[in-house]
Protein backbone atom coordinates (compact mmCIF):
# COMPACT_ATOMS: atom_id res chain seq x y z
CA UNK A 1 0.00 0.00 0.00
CA UNK A 2 2.82 2.41 0.79
CA UNK A 3 4.00 2.38 -2.81
CA UNK A 4 0.66 3.89 -3.87
CA UNK A 5 1.03 6.96 -1.64
CA UNK A 6 1.89 10.36 -3.04
CA UNK A 7 5.08 11.95 -1.75
CA UNK A 8 2.96 14.23 0.43
CA UNK A 9 0.97 11.34 1.90
CA UNK A 10 4.14 9.39 2.64
CA UNK A 11 5.79 12.39 4.30
CA UNK A 12 2.71 13.14 6.41
CA UNK A 13 2.59 9.52 7.53
CA UNK A 14 6.21 9.83 8.64
CA UNK A 15 5.39 13.09 10.42
CA UNK A 16 2.63 11.36 12.38
CA UNK A 17 5.02 8.60 13.39
CA UNK A 18 8.04 10.74 14.28
CA UNK A 19 6.79 14.18 15.40
CA UNK A 20 4.59 14.78 18.47
CA UNK A 21 1.05 16.10 17.99
CA UNK A 22 1.79 19.13 20.19
CA UNK A 23 3.55 20.73 17.21
CA UNK A 24 0.49 21.82 15.23
CA UNK A 25 0.83 22.07 11.45
CA UNK A 26 -1.94 24.25 10.01
CA UNK A 27 -1.99 22.66 6.55
CA UNK A 28 -1.52 19.00 5.50
CA UNK A 29 1.29 19.98 3.15
CA UNK A 30 4.99 19.22 2.80
CA UNK A 31 6.78 22.05 1.00
CA UNK A 32 9.83 21.56 -1.18
CA UNK A 33 10.69 24.99 -2.57
CA UNK A 34 9.62 28.62 -2.46
CA UNK A 35 10.20 31.90 -4.27
CA UNK A 36 8.77 35.33 -3.55
CA UNK A 37 5.09 34.86 -2.66
CA UNK A 38 4.81 31.31 -4.01
CA UNK A 39 5.57 27.85 -2.61
CA UNK A 40 5.47 24.35 -4.12
CA UNK A 41 4.86 21.08 -2.30
CA UNK A 42 6.76 17.82 -2.83
CA UNK A 43 4.19 16.75 -5.45
CA UNK A 44 4.69 19.92 -7.49
CA UNK A 45 1.48 21.72 -6.48
CA UNK A 46 1.84 25.51 -6.40
CA UNK A 47 0.31 27.76 -3.72
CA UNK A 48 0.19 31.48 -3.10
CA UNK A 49 1.66 31.92 0.37
CA UNK A 50 -0.21 34.56 2.38
CA UNK A 51 1.22 33.20 5.64
CA UNK A 52 4.89 33.81 4.94
CA UNK A 53 6.19 31.62 7.72
CA UNK A 54 3.78 33.45 10.08
CA UNK A 55 4.98 36.92 9.21
CA UNK A 56 8.62 36.00 8.63
CA UNK A 57 8.96 36.45 4.88
CA UNK A 58 8.26 40.17 4.44
CA UNK A 59 10.96 40.35 1.75
CA UNK A 60 9.65 37.16 0.14
CA UNK A 61 10.99 33.63 0.02
CA UNK A 62 14.60 33.25 -1.10
CA UNK A 63 15.16 36.91 -1.87
CA UNK A 64 18.36 36.99 -3.97
CA UNK A 65 20.05 39.61 -1.77
CA UNK A 66 19.44 37.50 1.33
CA UNK A 67 20.60 34.30 -0.36
CA UNK A 68 23.77 35.98 -1.63
CA UNK A 69 24.56 37.47 1.78
CA UNK A 70 24.24 34.09 3.51
CA UNK A 71 26.32 32.35 0.85
CA UNK A 72 29.07 34.93 1.23
CA UNK A 73 29.01 34.67 5.03
CA UNK A 74 29.24 30.87 4.79
CA UNK A 75 32.77 31.29 3.42
CA UNK A 76 33.80 33.43 6.40
CA UNK A 77 32.29 32.55 9.79
CA UNK A 78 29.14 30.49 10.36
CA UNK A 79 29.30 30.48 14.17
CA UNK A 80 31.71 31.78 16.78
CA UNK A 81 29.39 32.71 19.70
CA UNK A 82 29.42 36.43 20.42
CA UNK A 83 30.20 35.62 24.07
CA UNK A 84 33.53 34.22 22.88
CA UNK A 85 34.52 36.77 20.25
CA UNK A 86 32.77 39.54 18.33
CA UNK A 87 32.33 39.55 14.55
CA UNK A 88 31.46 42.38 12.13
CA UNK A 89 27.89 41.39 11.07
CA UNK A 90 26.67 41.47 14.69
CA UNK A 91 28.19 44.91 15.29
CA UNK A 92 26.95 46.33 11.97
CA UNK A 93 23.40 45.04 12.54
CA UNK A 94 23.27 46.41 16.08
CA UNK A 95 24.28 49.86 14.84
CA UNK A 96 21.62 49.82 12.11
CA UNK A 97 18.83 48.77 14.48
CA UNK A 98 19.89 51.36 17.05
CA UNK A 99 19.46 54.03 14.39
CA UNK A 100 16.14 52.65 13.11
CA UNK A 101 14.53 52.29 16.54
CA UNK A 102 16.32 55.04 18.47
CA UNK A 103 15.73 57.70 15.82
CA UNK A 104 18.68 59.78 17.03
CA UNK A 105 18.53 58.78 20.72
CA UNK A 106 21.27 56.61 22.25
CA UNK A 107 20.06 53.00 21.90
CA UNK A 108 21.79 49.65 22.28
CA UNK A 109 20.88 46.21 20.86
CA UNK A 110 21.43 42.61 21.91
CA UNK A 111 20.60 39.57 19.76
CA UNK A 112 19.00 36.23 20.57
CA UNK A 113 17.52 33.39 18.53
CA UNK A 114 13.72 33.36 18.98
CA UNK A 115 11.02 35.91 19.66
CA UNK A 116 10.28 34.32 23.02
CA UNK A 117 13.93 34.77 24.01
CA UNK A 118 13.74 38.44 23.08
CA UNK A 119 10.62 38.96 25.19
CA UNK A 120 12.04 37.13 28.20
CA UNK A 121 15.27 39.10 28.04
CA UNK A 122 13.39 42.38 27.69
CA UNK A 123 11.60 41.52 30.93
CA UNK A 124 14.93 40.70 32.57
CA UNK A 125 16.37 44.04 31.44
CA UNK A 126 13.33 45.95 32.71
CA UNK A 127 13.42 44.24 36.09
CA UNK A 128 17.16 44.82 36.39
CA UNK A 129 16.76 48.51 35.52
CA UNK A 130 13.85 49.19 37.89
CA UNK A 131 14.52 46.61 40.62
CA UNK A 132 10.77 45.89 40.53
CA UNK A 133 8.98 42.55 39.97
CA UNK A 134 5.65 43.31 38.26
CA UNK A 135 4.77 43.07 34.57
CA UNK A 136 1.56 44.36 33.01
CA UNK A 137 0.51 42.42 29.90
CA UNK A 138 -2.75 42.31 27.93
CA UNK A 139 -5.54 39.87 27.25
CA UNK A 140 -5.25 38.42 23.77
CA UNK A 141 -1.50 38.96 23.64
CA UNK A 142 0.95 36.37 22.36
CA UNK A 143 4.54 36.52 23.58
CA UNK A 144 5.88 32.99 23.08
CA UNK A 145 5.68 29.41 24.30
CA UNK A 146 8.38 29.33 26.99
CA UNK A 147 7.20 29.35 30.61
CA UNK A 148 7.43 33.13 30.99
CA UNK A 149 6.26 33.65 27.40
CA UNK A 150 3.21 31.49 28.05
CA UNK A 151 2.53 33.38 31.29
CA UNK A 152 2.70 36.71 29.47
CA UNK A 153 0.43 35.41 26.69
CA UNK A 154 -3.15 36.50 27.33
CA UNK A 155 -4.90 33.38 26.03
CA UNK A 156 -5.62 30.11 27.81
CA UNK A 157 -6.11 27.84 24.78
CA UNK A 158 -4.12 26.38 23.20
CA UNK A 159 -1.03 27.80 24.86
CA UNK A 160 -1.44 27.29 28.59
CA UNK A 161 -3.07 23.82 28.67
CA UNK A 162 -1.79 22.03 31.80
CA UNK A 163 1.68 23.58 31.71
CA UNK A 164 1.49 25.49 35.00
CA UNK A 165 2.23 26.67 37.56
CA UNK A 166 3.22 29.78 35.66
CA UNK A 167 5.68 32.58 36.40
CA UNK A 168 4.82 35.06 39.12
CA UNK A 169 4.36 38.79 38.89
CA UNK A 170 2.36 39.02 35.64
CA UNK A 171 -0.97 40.89 35.54
CA UNK A 172 -3.31 40.98 32.51
CA UNK A 173 -5.65 43.81 31.57
CA UNK A 174 -8.03 44.27 28.60
CA UNK A 175 -6.76 45.39 25.20
CA UNK A 176 -8.87 47.84 23.14
CA UNK A 177 -11.26 46.17 20.70
CA UNK A 178 -13.97 48.50 19.45
CA UNK A 179 -15.74 45.67 17.59
CA UNK A 180 -16.20 43.86 20.91
CA UNK A 181 -17.06 47.00 22.86
CA UNK A 182 -13.72 47.62 24.59
CA UNK A 183 -12.77 51.26 24.08
CA UNK A 184 -9.45 52.92 24.78
CA UNK A 185 -11.05 54.60 27.79
CA UNK A 186 -12.31 51.26 29.15
CA UNK A 187 -8.91 49.61 28.71
CA UNK A 188 -7.13 52.48 30.48
CA UNK A 189 -9.72 52.38 33.29
CA UNK A 190 -9.01 48.67 33.70
CA UNK A 191 -5.30 49.44 33.99
CA UNK A 192 -6.07 51.97 36.73
CA UNK A 193 -8.13 49.32 38.51
CA UNK A 194 -5.23 46.87 38.24
CA UNK A 195 -2.94 49.46 39.84
CA UNK A 196 -5.48 50.01 42.63
CA UNK A 197 -6.36 46.39 43.35
CA UNK A 198 -3.57 44.07 42.18
CA UNK A 199 -0.19 45.83 42.05
CA UNK A 200 0.80 49.41 42.78
CA UNK A 201 2.52 51.16 39.86
CA UNK A 202 5.71 51.67 41.87
CA UNK A 203 6.05 47.86 41.94
CA UNK A 204 5.67 47.48 38.15
CA UNK A 205 8.84 47.00 36.13
CA UNK A 206 7.28 47.03 32.66
CA UNK A 207 4.17 47.40 30.56
CA UNK A 208 4.46 44.95 27.68
CA UNK A 209 2.24 44.94 24.60
CA UNK A 210 2.05 44.33 20.87
CA UNK A 211 1.14 47.55 19.02
CA UNK A 212 -0.89 45.26 16.77
CA UNK A 213 -1.91 42.02 18.44
CA UNK A 214 -0.89 39.17 16.15
CA UNK A 215 -2.25 35.85 17.32
CA UNK A 216 -4.89 37.75 19.31
CA UNK A 217 -6.72 38.75 16.13
CA UNK A 218 -4.80 41.53 14.34
CA UNK A 219 -6.18 44.17 16.71
CA UNK A 220 -4.34 47.48 16.38
CA UNK A 221 -3.80 49.57 19.50
CA UNK A 222 -5.31 53.02 18.82
CA UNK A 223 -2.64 55.77 18.71
CA UNK A 224 -4.20 57.49 21.72
CA UNK A 225 -3.89 54.24 23.70
CA UNK A 226 -0.18 53.93 22.94
CA UNK A 227 0.32 57.62 23.74
CA UNK A 228 -1.50 57.21 27.07
CA UNK A 229 0.63 54.18 27.99
CA UNK A 230 3.77 56.15 27.14
CA UNK A 231 2.69 58.92 29.53
CA UNK A 232 1.69 56.47 32.29
CA UNK A 233 4.96 54.58 32.02
CA UNK A 234 7.00 57.78 32.13
CA UNK A 235 5.06 59.12 35.08
CA UNK A 236 5.55 55.98 37.18
CA UNK A 237 9.08 55.06 36.08
CA UNK A 238 7.81 51.95 34.28
CA UNK A 239 9.66 50.53 31.27
CA UNK A 240 7.43 50.49 28.17
CA UNK A 241 8.20 47.40 26.07
CA UNK A 242 6.68 47.07 22.61
CA UNK A 243 6.64 43.61 21.05
CA UNK A 244 7.15 44.27 17.33
CA UNK A 245 7.95 40.66 16.51
CA UNK A 246 5.06 40.24 14.05
CA UNK A 247 4.23 43.89 13.32
CA UNK A 248 7.78 45.06 12.60
CA UNK A 249 9.81 45.52 9.42
CA UNK A 250 7.27 47.20 7.20
CA UNK A 251 4.33 44.98 8.00
CA UNK A 252 2.05 47.48 9.78
CA UNK A 253 2.35 50.77 7.88
CA UNK A 254 5.79 51.89 9.06
CA UNK A 255 9.11 50.21 9.68
CA UNK A 256 7.75 49.59 13.19
CA UNK A 257 4.07 49.86 14.05
CA UNK A 258 4.56 52.12 17.07
CA UNK A 259 6.07 54.81 14.86
CA UNK A 260 2.64 55.65 13.42
CA UNK A 261 1.56 56.72 16.93
CA UNK A 262 4.50 59.11 17.31
CA UNK A 263 5.85 57.48 20.47
CA UNK A 264 9.23 56.04 21.40
CA UNK A 265 9.22 52.92 23.59
CA UNK A 266 11.94 52.13 26.08
CA UNK A 267 12.55 48.63 24.71
CA UNK A 268 11.49 46.98 21.44
CA UNK A 269 11.53 43.25 20.75
CA UNK A 270 12.03 42.02 17.17
CA UNK A 271 12.31 38.68 15.37
CA UNK A 272 10.36 37.05 12.50
CA UNK A 273 11.05 39.18 9.38
CA UNK A 274 14.31 40.59 10.73
CA UNK A 275 16.44 38.09 8.79
CA UNK A 276 14.27 36.87 5.92
CA UNK A 277 13.81 33.36 7.29
CA UNK A 278 16.95 32.82 9.35
CA UNK A 279 16.48 32.55 13.15
CA UNK A 280 17.42 35.72 14.99
CA UNK A 281 15.73 38.05 17.45
CA UNK A 282 16.68 41.31 19.08
CA UNK A 283 16.02 43.68 21.95
CA UNK A 284 16.78 47.32 21.19
CA UNK A 285 16.37 49.95 23.86
CA UNK A 286 17.46 53.11 25.54
CA UNK A 287 21.14 52.79 26.39
CA UNK A 288 20.76 53.53 30.10
CA UNK A 289 18.16 50.77 30.44
CA UNK A 290 20.03 48.25 28.31
CA UNK A 291 23.12 48.74 30.48
CA UNK A 292 21.31 47.57 33.64
CA UNK A 293 22.28 43.86 33.54
CA UNK A 294 25.89 43.25 34.52
CA UNK A 295 28.30 41.21 32.33
CA UNK A 296 27.09 37.64 31.87
CA UNK A 297 23.44 38.47 32.50
CA UNK A 298 22.52 38.45 28.82
CA UNK A 299 23.44 36.14 25.96
CA UNK A 300 22.87 32.73 24.42
CA UNK A 301 24.97 30.30 22.43
CA UNK A 302 23.34 31.06 19.08
CA UNK A 303 22.24 34.62 19.79
CA UNK A 304 23.21 36.85 16.86
CA UNK A 305 24.54 33.98 14.76
CA UNK A 306 26.79 35.31 12.01
CA UNK A 307 24.72 33.86 9.16
CA UNK A 308 21.51 35.33 10.56
CA UNK A 309 23.16 38.73 11.09
CA UNK A 310 24.35 38.75 7.48
CA UNK A 311 20.83 37.87 6.31
CA UNK A 312 19.35 40.65 8.46
CA UNK A 313 21.74 43.21 7.00
CA UNK A 314 20.59 42.12 3.55
CA UNK A 315 16.93 42.49 4.59
CA UNK A 316 17.56 46.08 5.68
CA UNK A 317 19.33 46.69 2.38
CA UNK A 318 16.25 45.45 0.54
CA UNK A 319 14.06 47.94 2.40
CA UNK A 320 16.47 50.75 1.62
CA UNK A 321 17.12 50.00 -2.05
CA UNK A 322 13.83 48.48 -3.25
CA UNK A 323 11.39 50.91 -1.60
CA UNK A 324 9.81 47.94 0.12
CA UNK A 325 7.99 49.94 2.79
CA UNK A 326 6.05 51.89 0.17
CA UNK A 327 5.39 48.72 -1.81
CA UNK A 328 4.09 47.01 1.30
CA UNK A 329 1.75 49.88 2.12
CA UNK A 330 0.37 49.88 -1.41
CA UNK A 331 -0.13 46.12 -1.23
CA UNK A 332 -1.89 46.44 2.11
CA UNK A 333 -4.22 49.11 0.78
CA UNK A 334 -5.13 46.98 -2.23
CA UNK A 335 -5.63 43.90 -0.05
CA UNK A 336 -7.86 45.82 2.38
CA UNK A 337 -9.94 47.14 -0.52
CA UNK A 338 -10.35 43.63 -1.89
CA UNK A 339 -11.32 42.23 1.51
CA UNK A 340 -13.88 45.00 1.99
CA UNK A 341 -15.44 44.13 -1.38
CA UNK A 342 -15.69 40.49 -0.32
CA UNK A 343 -17.20 41.50 3.03
CA UNK A 344 -19.94 43.35 1.18
CA UNK A 345 -20.90 40.06 -0.51
CA UNK A 346 -20.43 37.76 2.48
CA UNK A 347 -22.34 38.91 5.60
CA UNK A 348 -20.59 36.44 7.90
CA UNK A 349 -17.43 38.52 7.58
CA UNK A 350 -18.09 40.57 10.69
CA UNK A 351 -15.16 42.94 10.30
CA UNK A 352 -12.22 43.61 8.00
CA UNK A 353 -9.05 44.72 9.81
CA UNK A 354 -6.10 46.32 8.09
CA UNK A 355 -3.01 47.95 9.54
CA UNK A 356 -0.59 48.45 6.69
CA UNK A 357 -0.20 45.01 5.13
CA UNK A 358 -1.35 43.22 8.29
CA UNK A 359 -4.92 42.28 7.34
CA UNK A 360 -7.63 39.97 8.67
CA UNK A 361 -11.32 39.11 8.49
CA UNK A 362 -13.34 38.11 11.56
CA UNK A 363 -15.88 35.37 10.88
CA UNK A 364 -19.18 35.44 12.81
CA UNK A 365 -22.38 33.42 12.87
CA UNK A 366 -24.35 36.51 11.86
CA UNK A 367 -23.61 40.26 11.72
CA UNK A 368 -26.20 41.15 14.36
CA UNK A 369 -24.97 38.95 17.20
CA UNK A 370 -21.29 39.08 16.17
CA UNK A 371 -20.91 35.64 17.75
CA UNK A 372 -17.49 34.20 16.83
CA UNK A 373 -17.57 31.33 14.33
CA UNK A 374 -14.33 29.35 14.55
CA UNK A 375 -15.70 26.49 12.45
CA UNK A 376 -16.48 28.86 9.57
CA UNK A 377 -12.99 30.37 9.75
CA UNK A 378 -11.46 26.90 9.50
CA UNK A 379 -13.75 26.00 6.60
CA UNK A 380 -12.61 29.13 4.73
CA UNK A 381 -8.96 28.28 5.39
CA UNK A 382 -9.40 24.71 4.16
CA UNK A 383 -11.31 25.77 1.04
CA UNK A 384 -8.70 28.44 0.27
CA UNK A 385 -5.94 25.84 0.42
CA UNK A 386 -7.86 23.56 -1.94
CA UNK A 387 -8.00 26.51 -4.33
CA UNK A 388 -4.28 27.23 -4.04
CA UNK A 389 -4.10 29.94 -1.33
CA UNK A 390 -2.46 29.47 2.09
CA UNK A 391 -3.81 31.46 5.04
CA UNK A 392 -4.09 30.74 8.77
CA UNK A 393 -6.30 31.73 11.69
CA UNK A 394 -5.89 33.78 14.83
CA UNK A 395 -7.99 35.45 17.53
CA UNK A 396 -8.79 34.39 21.07
CA UNK A 397 -11.78 32.44 19.71
CA UNK A 398 -9.79 31.29 16.61
CA UNK A 399 -12.41 32.83 14.32
CA UNK A 400 -10.18 35.34 12.51
CA UNK A 401 -8.51 34.59 9.17
CA UNK A 402 -5.24 36.50 8.84
CA UNK A 403 -3.26 37.54 5.78
CA UNK A 404 0.51 38.09 5.84
CA UNK A 405 1.55 38.19 2.18
CA UNK A 406 5.19 38.93 1.42
CA UNK A 407 5.56 42.64 0.70
CA UNK A 408 6.94 41.74 -2.74
CA UNK A 409 3.62 40.16 -3.79
CA UNK A 410 2.61 41.43 -7.22
CA UNK A 411 -0.76 42.94 -8.14
CA UNK A 412 -1.44 39.91 -10.36
CA UNK A 413 -0.75 37.56 -7.45
CA UNK A 414 -2.97 39.62 -5.16
CA UNK A 415 -5.80 39.56 -7.68
CA UNK A 416 -5.42 35.79 -7.99
CA UNK A 417 -5.45 35.40 -4.20
CA UNK A 418 -8.61 37.49 -3.82
CA UNK A 419 -10.34 35.37 -6.47
CA UNK A 420 -9.31 32.22 -4.61
CA UNK A 421 -10.52 33.68 -1.32
CA UNK A 422 -13.86 34.67 -2.82
CA UNK A 423 -14.37 31.11 -4.06
CA UNK A 424 -13.41 29.76 -0.63
CA UNK A 425 -15.89 32.02 1.15
CA UNK A 426 -18.65 30.84 -1.19
CA UNK A 427 -17.72 27.19 -0.68
CA UNK A 428 -17.69 27.63 3.11
CA UNK A 429 -21.10 29.33 3.10
CA UNK A 430 -19.95 32.68 4.40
Amino acid sequence: MLENLTRTEAALAARQQDVPRGVLTAHPLVLERALGAEVWDVDGNRFLDFVGGIGVMNVGHNHPRVVAAVQQQLTRITHAAFQVAAYPPYLELAAKLNALVGQGEAFKTVFFTSGAEAVENAVKIARSHTNRPGIIAFRGAFHGRTLLGTTLTGMSAPYQQNFGPFAQGVHHVPFPDAYRGISTEAALAALDTCFATEIAPERVAAILLEPVQGDGGFLAAPPEFLQALREIATRHGIVLILDEIQSGFGRAGAMFAHQTAGIRPDLVTMAKSLAGGLPISAVSGRAEIMEAPTPGGLGGTYGGNALACAAALAVLEVFEQEDLLARGNALGEALATGLAALAAKHPRIGQVRATGCMCAIEMVTDPASRAPDAALAQAVIDAAREGGLLVIKCGVQRNVVRFLPPLVTSQAQLDEALTMLGAALATAGA
